[in-house]
């Protein structure tokens, strides 16, 4: 069933009632009116709906929650994730990678050294060698990936991938593609 069928099923609000008293326990029309405070009528026109749409069944004559077609419909109609280019092409710091990147921002700086070290260098990559960066391009160019942009320039320049001198800063290490 179609997750748009699900949520029109339980959209009214009686209806919504009624198949919460047959998930809470409640299996027969008289039962579900007394728990829902509806009246009879009400009750049975929600259940013959509940059960036409298959979120409701009779098994030797009491009504049963079909709990199982909210896990099938979702298993059946989500959406497939999307196959994404590696942001490495080794496994290790990829998984390291997505991790901590996440929608193109970095979440959070790890505190495992090792860690930290795949996503410096990651970030390393967005600075040429050769090319001299004021402080205020590198801090625009940190501040696009973690708002503590400051604390990452310090590890890129503790970590020998960036050097400074006279707030100028250039890349002197990382992985360098040719």
């Amino acid at each position: 069933m179609r997750p748009e069928a699900l949520c029109g099923l339980l959209a009214e609000t009686d209806r919504l009632r009624v198949f919460s008293a047959v998930v809470l326990g409640a299996d027969l029309p008289s039962t579900v009116a007394d728990r829902t405070g509806l009246a009879a009528r009400t009750v049975v026109a929600a259940l013959r709906r509940l059960q036409h749409g298959g979120l409701v069944d009779v098994v030797d004559g009491r009504f049963v929650a079909q709990v199982d077609a909210f896990k099938d419909s979702v298993r059946e109609y989500a959406p497939q994730p999307a196959e994404t280019e590696p942001l490495d092409p080794d496994r290790q710091k990829d998984a390291i990678l997505r991790t901590f990147i996440v929608d193109g921002r970095l979440v959070r700086i790890p505190a495992a050294h090792g860690k930290r070290r795949v996503i410096l260098e990651h970030l390393a990559a967005c600075f040429e060698p050769g090319v001299k960066y004021p402080e205020k391009a590198v801090d625009a160019i940190l501040r696009a990936w973690y708002p503590d942009y400051a604390s990452l320039r310090r590890y890129l320049v503790d970590e020998a991938l960036l050097a400074r001198e006279n707030a100028v800063y250039w890349r002197v290490g990382g992985y360098v593609e040719v």
